[in-house]
C-alpha cells in the first residue's frame, strides 16, 4: 500500500502542465487498499489481533442483517421509512473504530452501525424507528435520525452537509476549552456540492481544527451520479485547495478505512489539522425505502460492485488467517438474527407513543409555569376526548 500520509499530498509542488494531464490526481491519490478482493493482505498492514477483527466483522454482519430486516419492516408497514448502508459497512464501521471513545461522531444518515458500535442499545435504535415510548428522541425525529449522547454520537441532521459545520464547531469549542477531542463527520459525495462543505473545510484548515472529514463516495446522491457533482477526478484532491491532508482509500476494505482514520486521528491530535478521507464505495441498494433506483440506474452498473462486497472480502480475509470457518460464520449470523429478533420484540412492547409530558421536556432546564399550565390543559383535553376513551371510534 502506498503510504500517502508520509508525504502529505497537499504540500507537494506540482507543475501546472502536469496537473492538466488526465489521470494526474488519480495517480496523486491512489486507491489505498489493505485487503485485496481475494482476501489476501500483507501481515504488516494488519493493525488488529484476530479477536478484534472478528469483533468488527460481527458488527458488519449485524449492520447488514439489521438493514435487510428493517427494509422488510418498512415494506410491511410497521415502520414508515428506512435508509441503510448495504455495501458501505466497511466505511461506516472502519471509520468509527478508528477514533477514540472521547471523540464525537457527527453522522450523515447511513451510520447506524457507528451508533451501535458506540453503545447505543439495539432496542433503543429500534424504538427510534417506531417513534414509541422507548424512543430516546421522544418521537421528535423521523426514523433513522437517532442520537446517543452517552456514546458521543450526535443527532443526525437531515439537510445535506450541515453535519460538517456542526463537527467543526464542536471540535473548535473543545480545543478552546482544552478538551482532548477529535470530531469525525460522515457525508456523501453529493455533500461536496453544498456550501457547508466549503465553509467547514476552509475554516477547519485555516484554524487547524481537529476534524476527520469522511466522504462516503458511494457514486450516487439519490439519482445524481458522482460525475454530475464535480469535475474533479477525485474527492480527495479537494484537500489541496483547502491546505489540508487528503487520502483516498478503498471504502469496501475495513482495514484500509481503519488505518486511514487512525492516521488522521493521530495527525489531528498532534495539532496538524484536519484530514479529508475519500472512501470509495458503492450504494448497492436505493437511496432509501422511498427510492427505486431502477428508474435511473441500470442494473449492470451494480453487479461488479456486488463482487466487491465488504463483508464477503472480510470473511475471505479472516478465513485465510484461520480466524473464521464456515461453522463460525454461520454461528455469527444465527446469533445476529436472534439478537435482532429479540430486540424487535422488546421494542414493540413499548407503548406506541411517548408520554404527553415529553412534549415539554428538553425545552428549558426546568419547565416554565406556562408550560406546566399548558400540560395540565392538554391532559384535561385528552381525558375529555371520546376518541381516547373509545379508540375504536377514533379517526385520528
Amino acid at each position: 500500500m502506498r503510504r500517502e500520509h508520509e508525504v502529505g499530498p497537499a504540500t507537494r509542488r506540482r507543475h501546472p502542465a502536469d496537473v492538466d494531464q488526465p489521470g494526474f490526481f488519480l495517480r496523486e491519490f491512489p486507491l489505498q487498499t489493505v485487503i485485496q478482493e481475494d482476501g489476501t493482505a500483507e501481515p504488516s498492514e494488519v493493525p488488529l489481533a484476530d479477536a478484534e477483527l472478528l469483533h468488527l466483522y460481527r458488527w458488519m454482519v449485524l449492520n447488514r442483517s439489521l438493514d435487510e430486516r428493517m427494509i422488510t419492516l418498512q415494506r410491511q408497514g410497521r415502520i414508515g421509512f428506512y435508509i441503510g448502508s448495504i455495501g458501505e459497512e466497511a466505511t461506516v464501521l472502519g471509520a468509527a473504530a478508528g477514533v477514540d471513545a472521547r471523540d464525537w461522531i457527527f453522522p450523515c444518515y447511513r451510520e447506524h452501525g457507528a451508533a451501535l458500535l458506540r453503545g447505543m442499545p439495539l432496542v433503543t435504535f429500534l424504538c427510534d424507528l417506531f417513534g414509541n415510548a422507548g424512543d430516546a428522541m421522544k418521537g421528535r425525529q423521523m426514523p433513522c435520525h437517532e442520537a446517543w449522547r452517552p456514546g458521543r454520537f450526535a443527532s443526525i441532521s437531515s439537510p445535506i452537509a450541515t453535519e460538517i459545520t456542526h463537527a467543526v464547531g464542536a471540535a473548535w469549542a473543545a480545543r478552546l476549552k482544552g478538551d482532548d477531542m477529535v470530531a469525525l463527520t460522515y457525508f456523501g459525495e453529493g455533500a461536496t456540492s453544498a456550501h457547508d462543505f466549503h465553509t467547514g473545510l476552509n475554516f477547519a484548515a485555516v484554524r487547524k481544527i481537529p476534524v476527520i472529514f469522511v466522504c462516503r463516495n458511494n457514486g450516487w446522491a439519490i439519482s445524481v451520479p458522482r460525475e454530475r457533482q464535480t469535475a474533479s477526478e477525485t474527492i480527495a484532491q479537494k484537500a489541496i485547495a483547502y491546505g489540508m491532508h487528503g487520502e483516498r482509500v478503498d471504502g469496501n476494505d475495513l482495514l484500509a478505512v481503519l488505518g486511514a482514520t487512525l492516521r488522521a486521528r493521530a495527525r489531528a491530535a498532534a495539532g496538524q489539522g484536519p484530514t479529508l478521507l475519500e472512501c470509495v464505495t458503492y450504494r448497492v441498494e436505493g437511496h432509501s425505502t422511498s427510492d427505486d433506483p431502477r428508474a435511473y440506474r441500470p442494473a449492470a452498473l451494480v453487479e461488479p460492485w456486488k463482487k466487491k462486497d465488504p463483508i464477503l472480502r472480510m470473511r475471505r480475509f479472516l478465513s485465510l488467517r484461520g480466524a473464521l470457518d464456515d461453522a463460525g460464520d454461520a454461528r455469527i449470523r444465527d446469533e445476529v438474527r436472534e439478537e435482532i429478533q429479540r430486540a424487535l420484540k422488546d421494542a414493540e412492547a413499548f407503548p406506541p407513543k411517548p408520554p404527553l409530558e415529553t412534549l415539554f421536556a428538553d425545552v428549558y432546564e426546568e419547565p416554565l409555569w406556562q408550560q406546566r399550565e399548558q400540560l395540565r390543559e392538554l391532559e384535561a383535553a385528552v381525558a375529555a376526548d371520546p376518541r381516547v376513551a373509545n379508540p375504536r371510534h377514533s379517526d385520528a
